[in-house]
């Protein structure tokens, strides 16, 4: 096991990784809780079966990172589309929220529970529940930084690849790039 993620026995993954990408991780695991936001958990006292009815914000995240990670459900073309995008928003996305919050928060828990394999590194012993959201949080990361880069279908990160090591875009790139060879041998666990 060499950083990539290989099938378990009965289903599940494992990788091996060392002290730094466990480090960065967790730091990338929880920088996107942050940017996800906090629940909207109810109040004390407050029935929790309202919550299950609340309804959700009907604007389009301004911040370009937040705006892929929520799109709209429909094109933008005309003022009916971005009424019938509002709604479905409005219905949608607290869930939407939840499931990549559980997502982030599954990967910083089974990060913090790794015990030591020594020499400064663990082996990441994933179920098939635990493979599915990091899964989606590898996802959300790679959609974030891809945003944050300004990646697009277009480029190929032809340009990305030839950035010289001064600039600081760089670690992203290579962050971005780690976290796609982690998705893809974490996918390919996933096929029967």
């Amino acid at each position: 096991m060499s950083g990539n993620f290989e099938a378990l026995p009965g289903g599940g993954a494992a990788v091996a990784l060392d002290e730094v990408e466990i480090s960065i991780l967790r730091s990338l695991a929880v920088q996107l809780l942050e940017l996800i936001g906090p629940g909207d958990e109810p109040a004390q006292g407050e029935d929790p079966l309202a919550a299950l009815f609340a309804e959700g914000p009907s604007e389009r995240p301004t911040d370009p990172a937040l705006a892929r990670l929520f799109p709209d459900a429909y094109g933008d073309d005309d003022e009916e589309l971005r009424a019938a995008a509002a709604e479905f928003r409005r219905f949608t996305e607290n869930d939407l929220r939840s499931r990549k919050r559980d997502d982030a928060l599954a990967v910083v828990r089974s990060l913090d529970g790794l015990s030591a394999a020594g020499e400064g590194g663990a082996v990441l012993k994933l179920t098939h529940e635990e493979s599915l959201r990091w899964l989606g949080a590898l996802n959300d990361l790679r959609l974030t930084i891809g945003t944050r880069l300004e990646v697009t279908d277009e480029d190929e990160m032809g340009e990305l690849y030839r950035l010289p090591d001064s600039d600081p875009r760089k670690p992203m790139v290579m962050a971005y790039l780690w976290l796609g060879a982690l998705q893809e041998t974490l996918v390919e666990t996933l096929m029967p």
